[in-house]
């Protein structure tokens, strides 16, 4: 007889066991799947966009690009080795292209902050004290 309710427990545990499991696997089955309808970039379209990370906001030529993105000698073995790539992270919207064939990494928009109050308790005491209190707020350029 009490053997039989250790075995019991003991399946109990493993059911648990199992659940949590299961949980954690279809956990890791979404991220799989989340995952793989991201933008995956291979090698190449990288290098581009990391090299283009250190002129924001300004266009840089083609040739630029393919001489110092991979190095000088990847130039010189293949000195066209950019324009399919440029071409595919154009299509992407990675990057933007003007009338001339130079490129940009294309710039995220930034979130507007809201306002927040120092804290809940001291916004209280502003309302109750009936007053208004109009702060001009510098206007910050990045």
């Amino acid at each position: 007889m009490q053997l039989n309710a250790q075995f019991t427990k003991l399946i109990v545990r493993i059911q648990g066991f199992c659940r949590k499991w299961t949980t954690h696997w279809t956990f890791a089955i979404d991220l799989v799947r989340q995952s793989s309808q991201a933008i995956v970039m291979d090698a190449d379209e990288r290098d581009i966009c990391q090299y283009l990370k250190g002129w924001p906001g300004q266009f840089v030529s083609y040739g630029e690009i393919a001489r110092r993105a991979a190095g000088k000698r990847r130039y010189r073995q293949e000195p066209d080795w950019a324009s399919t790539v440029l071409a595919r992270l154009v299509e992407t919207g990675s990057i933007e292209s003007d009338s001339t064939g130079h490129y940009r990494l294309k710039a995220v928009p930034k979130k507007e902050k809201s306002k927040r109050w120092v804290s809940p308790q001291i916004r209280k005491i502003l309302e109750q004290s009936g007053k208004t209190f109009d702060i001009e707020e510098e206007a910050e350029e990045d």
